[in-house]
């Protein structure tokens, strides 16, 4: 393990779902010696999919990590004469919108990313939102356009897509040779030569061949748009290209080009076919040539948890031990495993760390590496590495370890809200312990599920991301926990919210012989102020009682009784995410007064002065976006109308119509069959959560009679 960061690439592969992830993973492992076979998503055999759900279903659920190595060739000539081990970390991540995410919580600690997109069918609206959580965490990324074999593939039309529609500059440095069926191999932009692969033995070796006649113009203009583009981003070789284009040399070109790629003004595309085995190899020689190393990535942010000033940690052994725990998971065999990414020092196994959240130490009594659900036992791990630890007691997604000496607390993960619930019910007696543990588990592997009691109806709530991820929560407890339950209809998961200002005047007098109770409150209620152009979610609770006639240490009882009441919003009983309360002024009673009285009336005077401030109701809007042929289009769009469906765009892709809506989550139930029988089983749909909006006043009245009824 002891090797160069310098040859260390921890990278994930993400694209919206269908584009070939796994498939593309299984033949990296294949290629770089980790299988002897060949997984493939279809048959239900692929290594990284290893959950049953996953197979039965063709879909990847939980992202999965892998190691191996690749011999990169580092001086070419007819034969390789050298060539240097480049080991690499993978994670494949789902493509599904439910399980969003692995792919957030992945990126947080990956340091590059190779972008899948179908040739087909280009930018989809899950690679848009992919995209935008790598521009959040700032990771370099390369594009793959993979089914190049695919009736309709179109690699440069793909490579505009990505231009126009994610807003960045993609640049080919390959182009196809042929297309759809006759799809053979690439030219080499930037060594100006084709590459083409052998159909025997899984496109394992290739020929290096001369670039097709027909060919030559294209490969002429594009190696120069990929030159100029490298120019413009690099000023010494600007001069140069000025003087003479044809005076940049490989070597520069790839150094710029590995530069560009680093700070993302520029992202290499490459292309082939997975499925077909060709151009895998050569993605993973750009992998090697312009993703990051560790290394790239000068020191990793923090702060010293006992001063609170910010502090670095460099991406070296010598540097004190720091990691961050991206993901829980539970093995049969090992028990609770926690993955983490280590940014600096060494860490034995058997020794302890600190955990900054929790103040308390852990200790890691095995470390693995991981196979996808395969553990393979190391001694150590170092800066860089991806590995997996076990024997602790209580670590979380997001936790900072490190060492006890040198405390630092990474920057956590932002995950987002669950939209959807459903009410769950064990089936037998035997059930109900079963089910506690196994809803404890699961909310813990998953910071996007969670777990509440209703307190109206004592029903066990569980809410996720949308149908499909609550599905497979409910299969994995049968399956993997051995419970049964009974599951009702999927409830919208509401919010209340704040649209005015109100003054009020709390008083709690309670006498009954002996001590009573007394605490009075004058408050301003009114909706969060915003935060950096952001909306604020939480409490905003200002303090401006003059004088003390609310004394310093009922202060806080108060804080907490109405950040206790925002759990219940005053017109359905659904939470409210932020206000702002300004306590003005008050009194109390020398002997009555206690910070249970003052915590009991804000509470109370929350309840009065909510509906007050025009408590509104808000629901989940969707982004929604259906492919469908352009003859059902009317019907489409004339359902979606009937479904309170805002109509945002309509474009053309692939030969088909695009719909891009706006429609809230309570009216998409069960869309997917009404889709088909509109279409004749034609159109495709996607959707994902996109903001909270407030509810028309004739739905709020149903939702809020609904509630009460439930009550």
């Amino acid at each position: 393990m002891a090797r160069d960061l310098k040859y260390t690439r921890n990278i994930g592969i993400a694209a919206h779902i269908d584009a070939g992830k796994t498939t593309t993973t299984e033949r990296i492992l294949f290629y770089t010696g980790k299988n002897h076979k060949m997984g493939e998503t279809h048959e239900g055999s692929s290594t990284m999919d290893w959950m049953e759900q996953e197979a039965e279903r063709g879909i990847t659920i939980q992202s999965a990590a892998t190691t191996c190595t690749w011999n990169f060739p580092t001086k070419q000539g007819e034969k390789i004469a050298e060539s240097m081990e480049y080991h690499f970390n993978i994670i494949d991540t789902p493509g599904h919108v439910d399980f969003t995410v692995e792919v957030n919580r992945s990126l947080r600690v990956l340091d590059g990313l190779v972008f899948l997109f179908s040739a087909v069918d280009g930018v989809e609206p899950q690679s848009e939102t992919n995209w935008r959580l790598a521009d959040n965490y700032k990771v370099p990324r390369m594009g793959f356009v993979n089914k190049m074999d695919r009736q309709g593939a179109n690699f440069l039309a793909v490579c505009q897509q990505v231009k126009d529609m994610l807003k960045s500059n993609a640049v080919p440095i390959v182009l196809p040779i042929g297309d759809e069926a006759d799809f053979k191999g690439i030219v080499d932009l930037v060594k100006n030569r084709a590459i083409v692969w052998h159909d025997e033995n899984h496109g394992s070796t290739f020929d290096i061949v001369d670039i097709p006649e027909e060919m030559t113009d294209d490969v002429k203009q594009y190696r120069g748009q990929l030159i100029e583009e490298i120019a413009a981003y690099d000023e010494e070789l600007l001069e140069k290209y000025m003087e003479d284009e044809n005076s940049i040399t490989e070597d520069e070109i790839h150094v710029a080009l590995r530069k560009a790629t680093l700070d993302m003004s520029i992202i290499p595309m490459t292309c082939g076919s997975s499925f077909k085995n060709k151009g895998v190899q050569f993605m993973l020689d750009a992998v090697c040539r312009y993703l990051p190393s560790p290394m790239d990535k000068e020191a990793i942010e923090g702060t010293n948890p006992d001063t609170e000033e910010p502090t670095s940690r460099k991406p070296s052994v010598s540097d004190p031990f720091s990691a961050l725990a991206f993901k829980i998971a539970t093995d049969p065999y090992v028990g609770r495993l926690a993955f983490f990414r280590t940014y600096s020092g060494h860490l034995d196994a058997g020794s302890y760390v600190l955990n900054t959240r929790s103040g308390n130490k852990e200790r890691i009594s095995r470390i693995y590496q991981m196979h996808a659900n395969k553990q393979n036992p190391v001694e150590y791990i170092e800066a860089g590495d991806i590995g997996a630890a076990v024997g602790f007691k209580d670590i979380k997604t997001g936790d900072t370890l490190c060492d006890e000496k040198n405390p630092i607390v990474l920057e956590s993960m932002v995950f987002p809200d669950p939209v959807i619930g459903v009410a769950i019910e064990p089936k037998t007696k035997a059930d109900v312990d079963k089910m506690g543990m196994a809803l404890a588990k699961l909310s813990e592997e998953d910071p996007t599920f969670t777990v509440k009691t209703d307190h109206a109806t004592g029903q066990t709530i569980i809410s996720g991301m949308g149908e499909l991820h609550l599905d497979v929560i409910v299969d994995r407890m049968r399956r993997e926990f051995k419970v049964e339950v009974n599951q009702g209809e999927p409830q919208v998961e509401y919010k209340e919210a704040l649209t005015r200002a109100a003054d009020h005047r709390e008083v709690y007098k309670k006498q009954s012989g002996g001590r009573g109770k007394f605490a009075d409150i004058v408050f301003k209620i009114a909706p969060a102020d915003e935060v950096d152009g952001k909306p604020f979610v939480g409490l905003q609770f200002v303090n401006e009682v003059k004088g003390g006639n609310v004394p310093k240490e009922y202060i806080p009882a108060v804080e907490k009784g109405f950040r206790e009441a925002m759990k219940q919003g005053p017109l359905a009983g659904f939470e409210m995410d932020s206000m702002k309360i300004t306590l003005v002024d008050g009194s109390y009673h020398a002997v009555d007064s206690d910070a249970l009285s003052f915590e009991l009336a804000a509470k109370m005077g929350y309840k009065a002065a909510a509906k007050a401030a025009g408590a509104v109701i808000l629901e989940p809007i969707m982004k929604l976006e259906v492919l469908t042929p352009e003859e059902n289009m009317g019907d489409i769009v004339g359902d979606l109308n009937r479904r309170r469906g805002q109509i945002n765009a309509m474009d053309d892709r692939a030969g088909s119509k695009v719909v891009k809506a706006s429609v809230p989550l309570s009216e998409m139930f069960g869309y997917v069959t009404t889709l088909r029988t509109l279409s004749s089983g034609r159109a495709t749909s996607t959707m994902e959560f996109s903001h909270y909006a407030e509810t028309p006043s004739n739905i709020s009245e149903e939702v809020i009679a609904k509630a009460k009824g439930n009550a």
